[in-house]
């Protein structure tokens, strides 16, 4: 599924997923942000990077939530991964 997301977005914009990528880890980091808002934060910003690239278009807003998506996703699939390969060891290790 998330390979054909990964499709539609523009080329162009996936500096738009690394920063959004880099923008979710800074709000991770700071306390008085509660986790729930952080994906809508970083939806936000990267509908208002996408804008100010591709220009104020419904289009642009669409790509903005995709690349929103995209990041949240890479970030979880990542989180996800190495819980799942440190739980893996620790039961081994018992």
């Amino acid at each position: 599924m998330w390979d054909e997301v990964k499709d539609l977005i523009d080329p162009n914009l996936f500096i738009v997923v690394a920063a959004c990528w880099a923008i979710g880890y800074i709000l991770k980091q700071t306390p008085k942000i509660p986790d729930w808002t952080i994906v809508y934060l970083v939806t936000i910003a990267a509908i208002l990077f996408t804008l100010c690239i591709l220009g104020f278009h419904v289009q642009s807003v669409l790509q903005g939530i995709l690349c929103g998506a995209f990041s949240v996703y890479g970030n979880q699939i990542l989180k996800q991964t190495t819980e799942g390969i440190t739980l893996n060891r620790n039961r081994g290790a018992k």
